[in-house]
């Protein structure tokens, strides 16, 4: 069904984002890495307590998470075509999360992207994307794509842009409010007002 032009009512209890889709189909020029001491951790399979806490302060810096994306994630914890890496600053917690999926040949499908809140702007996210782009790259595969939405950041389409994502498709996507479920706190996504 095509949505007509002009204005779509959203029910009570239901949140609307504008879901834009990015692929690549070669790889790009590598940009430069910026400065700081961040590495990463491999994490393959990561345990359920651990991967809920290193989701949970990159939500925050995310805005509002639709529920059954974070099913998705968690049905892909046990899967092997995954690949997850946490990025560290020195030695502290993890203040990042990449997970890569190859379960369809050819193709790899950038899951989850972000890092937390007080590490947006540092080069921490260049420097994850770097080394998404290299694990990405190093498969035979002939796309590596990723959506985002106007929950996300508002920087992360041009982020992925600057990465060598070119967009290729938009849709709107409606699921039930998870502040309004206590799936998330009410204070969640404070620039999308609670309507339920």
């Amino acid at each position: 069904m095509l949505l007509p032009d002009g204005y779509s009512d959203i029910p009570h209890g239901k949140i609307a984002a504008v879901v834009t889709h990015l692929e690549m189909t070669a790889r790009p020029p590598m940009r430069d890495d910026p400065p700081g001491a961040w590495r990463l951790r491999k994490v393959d399979p990561p345990a359920l307590d651990w991967y809920r806490d290193i989701l949970s302060p990159c939500r925050r810096a995310m805005a509002v998470v639709h529920p059954h994306r974070a099913r998705r994630r968690r049905s892909h914890l046990a899967d092997s075509c995954a690949r997850r890496r946490a990025l560290r600053a020195g030695r502290g917690w993890p203040e990042g999360l990449l997970e890569l999926d190859f379960s369809v040949p050819g193709e790899c499908q950038l899951l989850y992207f972000g890092v937390t809140a007080k590490f947006i702007g540092t080069g921490a996210a260049r420097f994850l994307m770097n080394r998404a782009l290299e694990i990405a790259w190093s498969r035979d595969v002939g796309r590596f794509w990723v959506h985002t939405c106007t929950f996300d950041h508002p920087s992360a389409v041009a982020f992925y842009q600057r990465s060598g994502f070119r967009a290729f498709k938009r849709q709107i996507e409606v699921a039930d409010d998870p502040r309004l479920n206590g799936k998330l706190p009410r204070d969640a996504g404070r620039h999308v007002p609670v309507i339920g």
